[in-house]
């Protein structure tokens, strides 16, 4: 019997009648949060919404690589439950105002008082996480809002209930550099010492027999200056306060100490303690009026329910149907995790913290924070163009704003500071996309000044191909995979230019555009570091890395060679044929790689030298379309999704990347990718569903029927567009939001006609 979407919906749906407090899990029934929190996908485990601003979960007392957010499935401890987290990121960082429950405290180092948890009686959901504490036999819950956290604890019976408040403890790089406490409880009112560095912090106001718990926590990592303030209202009234800091004595307040120790003392087997938190990066009058607007007065099942219905509406927007449960969770999971960054970085007031570290007032959009742009420019910003365009007008007046604090538009923003990370400047690129695809809510002119800018900045390399032509490999270091981004950039500025009707611009950035043909060394068909005399650098091999100590970014020559989604007529150009570069292009997926001594762990789901697990090979696959042999894209798009991607925990091939790693499966199951991600054309893969429906703007839907689809049938013999005989290889990000419906009839053997003509190929420019 054919199982699908809906049939499985009306199962739950029957199960589900007549429990009224019960939230629709409609969609979040095949979201498995631990998918990718084995090997190196580093995702964020616990509870949060959509684009949220708190990330609100379990903190392992492991640091390293594989614990960038705080949590891997290898490790089964539990040093306390942090409310900001990163996901499926390189670099650890955040992991701040970490709430440790305890039924007495042993001691005040980390492996003291850690906690082993059951693997067995761990629940991770979307918006919602519960875990067993071992060592205290307290059962954890966690659920979210955007703004705050809402915790809930479940103890047995005990003589000292407590909660330990440690600010001390980030993620990663992240290293505290100050902070403030105070409590209020009871009659009487307890106020630590304030800021080390600043005498300035302004307490919130406390309301008449509330026990609250009201701080800041500042600290240097990945970001340079990031600050969380916090206000926390607990449900049983607080006993009594020690503080600690990384020492075994209780301290005075003179000491400022970075952990508190709160109890409550004796308890019933089951009672509960529950804690609200809001957080800002404003100030704590700031975080208490984002507890009071979302988590004041509703129960911690109807804030689980809210978190649940916000999930189920963003996953929402994309339907599918298939007999594949794995698929299900796989591509649902996906979608989930591609739905967490960029996260709400203003308050529920409006206020937020620039790029400048001055605080400002409501500037009339949302402001988000955690662009790992290098990644998600790829495709998770064209994904969101389709599913979000309403939240991509506030990414860019985000930006822009960006520009105007710190002079330029954002490289990889994180807690209101640029960390620089990553190459080229792909903030253009995104900017860009949302102008040429007409996405409204912003100033056009101001963002067309910001990205026309970055050519004039003396930093990274940019100097030097100003006033030399190309970027030396003897004067910046990674000097390849820099330009190569740079020209991306130069030829999304170029289109916009054209658009505007600006046309010494579009000519001037077009052409610096083909400067990636600076670093071809026809003699190997490579991209090669060059020198300053002009010369190669040498010793060269395409198959060596080292990891921050060569010319390329994570990635070896092989793997570089085909970052130009933005020309790739040019880049063929540069060989013999397109026999040659189809040769080249074969040889990229069967010469085996093995990895260089330093070479970078990003290097990662291979096939030959092919790397999925790192983003600048996500459109290496869709070359061969632009070749017109679109049936060797639709053969390696279904082993990758095949092999490459599961719903296990180790389900992820690389880093999770804020995004774009799920992303890349999201369109890729659907049936098509933006090979360039600026030129509005997203090119025909092999679909694994056999319909997926598209919820777009002003009620209108885009469905994409796959007929006489299976495991084998993976190779597209014909498609039709609206009804339509359509012989092109690809579709338009219009075809997408005008509306209608995609067939595509599958078969066993390759159609090697199709979108073999050169008219009916993918170009550079679409739009």
């Amino acid at each position: 019997m054919r199982q699908t979407l809906h049939t499985a919906l009306l199962a739950a749906a029957t199960l589900l009648a007549g429990c009224s407090q019960q939230a629709d899990d409609t969609y979040t029934q095949f979201v498995d949060p631990t998918i990718g929190s084995g090997a190196h996908g580093h995702v964020f485990v616990g509870a949060n919404v959509p684009f949220g601003g708190v990330q609100l979960g379990p903190t392992n007392i492991s640091q390293g690589w594989d614990w960038c957010s705080g949590y891997h499935d290898s490790d089964n401890t539990v040093i306390g439950f942090a409310h900001t987290h990163l996901s499926g990121t390189g670099i650890g960082d955040k992991g701040d105002i970490h709430f440790m429950p305890m039924t007495g405290f042993n001691g005040y180092g980390e492996t003291e008082y850690l906690s082993k948890y059951d693997r067995n009686r761990e629940v991770a959901e979307a918006g919602y996480y519960r875990t067993y504490l071992e060592r205290y036999g307290i059962t954890a819950e966690m659920t979210a809002t955007a703004h705050t956290g809402f915790h809930s604890y479940t103890f047995p019976a005990t003589d000292s209930a407590c909660i330990l408040i440690n600010l001390e403890r980030g993620i990663g790089w992240d290293k505290l550099t100050d902070h403030a406490l105070r409590a209020d409880y009871g009659n009487a009112s307890q106020s630590e010492t304030r800021l080390r560095s600043s005498n300035n912090i302004e307490w919130a106001e406390i309301a008449s027999g509330k026990n609250v718990i009201q701080g800041a926590r500042f600290s240097q990592g990945w970001a340079n200056d990031d600050r969380v303030y916090f206000y926390a209202e607990f449900s049983k009234p607080i006993k009594s306060i020690d503080t600690y800091n990384s020492s075994k004595e209780a301290l005075d307040n003179k000491n400022n100490p970075s952990k508190w120790l709160v109890e409550f003392g004796k308890m019933r087997d089951g009672q509960k303690i529950e804690v609200r938190v809001g957080i800002s990066g404003v100030s704590i009058a700031e975080a208490k009026a984002n507890l009071k607007a979302e988590n004041a007065k509703l129960s911690f099942e109807q804030i689980r329910n809210n978190a649940r219905t916000a999930w189920n509406d963003v996953l929402g927007k994309i339907e599918v149907e298939t007999t594949d449960t794995v698929r299900l969770r796989t591509f649902y999971t996906a979608l989930y995790h591609a739905s967490f960054f960029p996260a709400i970085f203003n308050d529920v007031s409006g206020a937020y913290r620039g790029a400048d570290g001055k605080n400002y007032d409501n500037p009339g959009h949302d402001v988000y924070t955690i662009f790992s742009l290098w990644d998600t420019y790829r495709s998770a910003h064209p994904l969101q163009t389709i599913v979000q365009p309403e939240r991509v007008s506030a990414f860019i007046n985000t930006f822009i704003r960006i520009y105007e604090q710190q002079g330029k538009v954002p490289v990889w923003h994180l807690a209101g500071n640029e960390t620089n990370c990553m190459v080229g400047m792909p903030s253009v690129m995104v900017i860009a996309d949302a102008i040429l695809k007409g996405i409204p809510g912003f100033d056009v002119d101001k963002a067309y000044e910001a990205i026309k800018a970055y050519e004039n900045l003396n930093e990274r390399g940019l100097r030097q191909i100003r006033e030399l032509g190309y970027l030396p490999a003897d004067q910046e270091g990674e000097s390849v995979a820099k330009a190569l981004e740079y020209c991306i950039a130069d030829w999304s500025i170029a289109q916009v230019a054209k658009k505007l009707g600006k046309t010494n611009d579009y000519e001037h950035f077009l052409e610096r555009s083909k400067g990636y043909t600076k670093y071809f060394d026809s003699s190997d068909g490579f991209f090669k570091g060059k020198l300053t005399d002009g010369s190669w650098r040498t010793p060269f091999s395409p198959l060596h890395s080292q990891h921050r100590g060569d010319d390329f970014c994570e990635g070896n020559a092989w793997q570089y060679l085909w970052l130009v989604p933005h020309d790739f007529e040019g880049l063929f150009s540069l060989f013999p044929s397109e026999a040659t570069v189809e040769e080249k292009l074969d040889q990229t997926f069967t010469i085996p790689y093995e990895a260089s001594a330093g070479s970078s762990p990003d290097i990662s789901g291979l096939i030959g030298q092919y790397a999925q697990g790192n983003e600048p090979n996500h459109s290496t696959i869709y070359v061969y379309t632009y070749l017109g042999k679109q049936w060797k894209t639709a053969k390696l798009a279904r082993q990758i999704m095949d092999e490459l991607f599961h719903d296990g925990r180790d389900g992820l091939c690389g880093n999770e990347d804020a995004g774009q790693m799920s992303t890349w499966y999201v369109l890729n199951a659907l049936g098509f990718y933006p090979a360039n991600p600026v030129n509005g054309a997203f090119v025909l893969g092999s679909p694994v569903f056999d319909k997926a429906t598209i919820s777009i703007a002003d009620g209108k839907t885009f469905t994409v029927i796959t007929h006489n689809n299976s495991k084998e049938n993976i190779y597209i013999q014909s498609v039709k567009l609206n009804g339509q005989e359509y012989a092109k290889t690809y579709i338009t990000y219009a075809d997408i939001m005008n509306g209608g419906t995609l067939e595509i009839e599958m078969g066993p053997l390759p159609n090697e006609g199709f979108g073999s003509a050169a008219e009916n190929r993918p170009k550079s420019e679409m739009l």
